[in-house]
C-alpha cells in the first residue's frame, strides 16, 4: 500500500480540478472551433484571413507560452481597462479563468481544422438538395450539416480532448491547484517525489481511460444507423 502521508484527499481534489478545467476548456474550444471552421469556409475574405491567422499563430506556439501570455497579458489589459474607468488597483485574472481561456484557445485552433475537414466531407449534393427544398443557410447548417459534422469530427475531437486533459498540468505554473500542483506541494512537504509523481501518473491514466471509454461510447452512438464498411 502506498503511503501518501495524508495527501491522498488533496490529490483527489486536484484531479477533480483537472477535470473541471478540461471540461470548461473543451466547451470554449468547441465554440471557437466551430466559429473558426465556419470562418475558414466563409466567402468573406477578412473572416478567412482572421481564422487562418488564429490557427497558424496558436498552433505555432507552445501551450505553456499561451498559458503565460494569457495569464499575465490579460491581467495587464484588465488593469489598464480598470484604470481608464477610475479604478487604481491591480486586476488579476484567476488562474482557473486563464487556464480555461489558454487551453480553450489552443483546443479551438486544432478543432477548427477538424471541423473544417468534417464540413468538407459532407456531400455538396445534400446541401444543394436542402436549398432546393427552400431551406436557408442557417436551417441547412443546423439540420443537415451540423448533425453530420459531429459524427465525422468526433474521433478527431476525442484525440484532441485526451491531449487537452494532459495539458491541464501546464496550468500549475500559474498557481492553479490542479493535480500536478497538488502533487508538487506534496513532494515539497514529504520529499518523496517518486511516490507522488507515480500516483499522479496513475490518476492521469485513470482519467484518460474513463475519457476514452466515454468517447468510444459516443462514437458508437454517433455511428448508429450508418452502414458499416466490410473489408
Amino acid at each position: 500500500m502506498i503511503d501518501l502521508a495524508g495527501f491522498g484527499d488533496q490529490l483527489l481534489l486536484g484531479a477533480a480540478m483537472t477535470v473541471q478545467l478540461a471540461v470548461a476548456a473543451l466547451i470554449v474550444g468547441l465554440v471557437l472551433g466551430l466559429l473558426g471552421a465556419t470562418a475558414r469556409l466563409s466567402g468573406f475574405a477578412p473572416a478567412r484571413a482572421l481564422a487562418g491567422a488564429y490557427t497558424t499563430v496558436v498552433r505555432g506556439l507552445p501551450e505553456l507560452i499561451v498559458v503565460l501570455i494569457i495569464y499575465f497579458g490579460a491581467s495587464r489589459l484588465l488593469t489598464t481597462a480598470a484604470a481608464a474607468l477610475g479604478y487604481d488597483g491591480f486586476v488579476e485574472l484567476s488562474p482557473f479563468a486563464a487556464g480555461v481561456i489558454a487551453l480553450g484557445l489552443t483546443f479551438g485552433a486544432y478543432a477548427t481544422e477538424v471541423f473544417r475537414g468534417a464540413i468538407l466531407a459532407i456531400p455538396k449534393g445534400q446541401v444543394e438538395a436542402a436549398h432546393a427544398f427552400g431551406m436557408g443557410r442557417w436551417l441547412t447548417f443546423r439540420r443537415i450539416v451540423l448533425p453530420q459534422v459531429w459524427r465525422i469530427a468526433l474521433p478527431g475531437l476525442g484525440n484532441l480532448f485526451l491531449v487537452l486533459l494532459k495539458d491541464t498540468s501546464l496550468v500549475s505554473v500559474i498557481g492553479l491547484e490542479e493535480l500536478m500542483r497538488k502533487t508538487q506541494i506534496a513532494v515539497g512537504f514529504t520529499r518523496a517525489p517518486f511516490t507522488f509523481y507515480l500516483t499522479a501518473a496513475v490518476l492521469y491514466l485513470l482519467m484518460t481511460m474513463i475519457a476514452m471509454a466515454a468517447l468510444h461510447r459516443g462514437e458508437r452512438a454517433a455511428a448508429r444507423g450508418m452502414p458499416r464498411l466490410r473489408g
